[in-house]
């Protein structure tokens, strides 16, 4: 089945801890791994977030549906990640183009991968995999694992979040000893502590603050 899938952390959901993923075409949303009371942005970013997730699907399912393609949407901060499968190159960058092209998106980082859409039993096993990163967050003194959101696809994590340098290296050290884990992708925003201090007293009043920009890093999964 050619599945446009979004994946969105609802204010509604805060109780809930683990992420999953549905079709968008049955209308499905489910919480994500950052949840509302420990975000760094806004209420109202959060919701931009989950606007964009569904434009940027809907998009991407009528540009794309009728092909061979599993496609994850992922938002923060305006920032948008695709990740999945699609049949060629050409199809990659027509969905980074929808993406980047559609209303109220900063930046896009497209890790589509040119490869036959997922298995079921391959995307129960990146959830197992997710909820295993999870777990080895709770224990992590350097910051709130609910901080950061989590995705997985094909054994490889994708670090999404408003961190400091130093939090986001220890945060990837701590995915890449998972075991399972096989690279981890961070598409981290990076800010200094003071900022990060703004930013959450910005949350507080209710206001929205700009979004720094940042590029994505990967690191290989420890041995």
């Amino acid at each position: 089945m050619n599945r446009i899938i979004v994946r969105l952390t609802c204010a509604a959901l805060i109780a809930a801890t683990t992420g999953a993923c549905a079709p968008l075409l049955v209308g499905v949303v489910v919480a994500g791994t950052a949840l509302v009371a420990t975000d760094r942005r806004t209420t109202g970013s959060q919701v931009d977030d989950q606007t964009i997730q569904l434009r940027v699907a809907n998009e991407l399912s009528a540009a794309l549906g009728k092909l061979p393609v599993h496609i994850n949407v992922n938002s923060f901060d305006r920032k948008v990640l695709l990740t999945g499968e699609v049949p060629d190159e050409a199809t990659k960058a027509r969905a980074g183009a929808i993406a980047t092209a559609s209303q109220n998106v900063r930046a896009v980082v497209n890790e589509l991968a040119i490869l036959p859409p997922s298995s079921v039993s391959d995307r129960t096993g990146d959830t197992a995999l997710a909820t295993k990163v999870r777990a080895a967050f709770v224990n992590t003194r350097e910051i709130a694992f609910n901080s950061v959101e989590i995705v997985t696809e094909r054994g490889i994590v994708y670090l999404l979040g408003l961190v400091t340098e130093h939090e986001g290296q220890i945060v990837a050290l701590v995915a890449s000893k998972v075991s399972g884990v096989k690279q981890v992708v961070k598409v981290f925003d990076y800010a200094s502590k003071e900022e990060i201090d703004r930013r959450r007293a910005t949350t507080a009043t209710g206001a929205t603050p700009t979004a720094p920009a940042a590029a994505p890093a990967a690191t290989p999964a420890a041995k």
